[in-house]
């Protein structure tokens, strides 16, 4: 019996996270996009794990071309927006990506290996870009800032745990008189 639930009690452990293992653990070695940038040929087939926020698709008859502006991931791989922008990669995908799901200014990372890089135009401006062919690929849901300080209003100003304001008390609950 114990057996049993030490086994369903693992289970349910490693159950918990829901991203794919590719855009939650990074490589052995991991390419930062700088590193990249100045020796591409030297970092050609490696493995990466990068995002940002998408610019711009391009679906091709084979392929999909999404222009990514680059951001450091956190420890969860999901994109900083906080901290300030690198550049921009592009990626590639065999699978059609739809343009209403992979808009603009949709947070995304990707897991993949660095092929080289590609020539492309931003305004009058030619950039050669970093081009990833990718394996994975995880778009984030929006992020919501949690309320810490009460429900509907209640309890902004007071950092005070458990005030929710008039006639509210310290527990949360209706005070008859």
């Amino acid at each position: 019996m114990k057996r049993y639930l030490l086994s369903i009690c693992i289970t349910l452990l490693s159950a918990c996270s829901n991203l794919p293992p590719a855009i939650e653990d990074p490589p052995l070695y991991d390419i930062s996009y700088s590193q990249a940038t100045q020796d591409i040929a030297h970092f050609k087939e490696a493995p990466v794990r990068w995002g940002g926020v998408v610019i711009d698709i391009e679906n091709e008859q084979n392929f999909s071309l999404v222009q990514v502006l680059y951001y450091p991931l956190n420890n969860y791989g999901r994109p900083r927006l906080d901290k300030p922008n690198k550049g921009r990669f592009l990626f590639k995908s065999a699978e059609f990506l739809d343009p209403t799901v992979y808009k603009k200014d949709t947070e995304i990372t990707v897991a993949g290996t660095l092929k080289g890089d590609i020539q492309r135009s931003v305004g009058n401006k030619t950039l050669r870009l970093p081009l990833i062919s990718a394996t994975v690929i995880h778009l984030w849901p929006p992020y919501v800032p949690y309320n810490y300080y009460g429900y509907g209003g209640y309890g902004y100003g007071y950092p005070y745990y458990g005030y929710y304001g008039y006639p509210y008390y310290w527990g949360g609950y209706y005070y008859p008189y």
